[in-house]
């Protein structure tokens, strides 16, 4: 990994931390209106997917399916949104969202809609334990 990569200052203030893939940092937004986790890829100055080179946007494909996978059949969410914006953090990284048809935002996007509501501290813990088990964290 690019041994001068460090997480924003933005996505470390707004997240938990999983834990680590082989490419990605795996990270939970706080917010319990949504199960929403970010996949950060460790790499220094990324910004873009194609900033990557081919076989780690690869990787990350790889990534992004094996959380998105686990995140379904944890949360048996109705739609997984799964995208790359950084309008607002520059530093590449790929938000997968669990949507339920009953969630406050639905059908429109979650940014913006309700403020973060804090997680109970029992209840994350349980979703993150269930989650380093499907994703092969330990």
């Amino acid at each position: 990994m690019s041994s001068d990569w460090s997480l924003s200052s933005q996505l470390e203030k707004d997240t938990i931390n999983i834990g680590d893939l082989p490419l990605s940092r795996v990270l939970v937004i706080k917010d319990a209106h949504y199960p929403w986790l970010l996949l950060v890829p460790r790499r220094a100055g990324a910004t873009e997917i194609i900033d990557l080179d081919e076989v780690e946007q690869a990787q990350l494909m790889t990534e992004i399916s094996r959380v998105s996978r686990a995140l379904k059949e944890i949360t048996k969410c109705d739609k997984l949104n799964i995208a790359a914006l950084g309008n607002m953090v520059p530093q590449l990284h790929v938000h997968i969202i669990a949507r339920r048809s009953s969630d406050a935002a639905w059908p429109r996007p979650v940014w913006g809609v309700m403020p973060p509501l804090p997680h109970d501290p029992e209840e994350v813990q349980q979703f993150i334990s269930a989650l380093r088990r499907k994703i092969w964290l330990g």
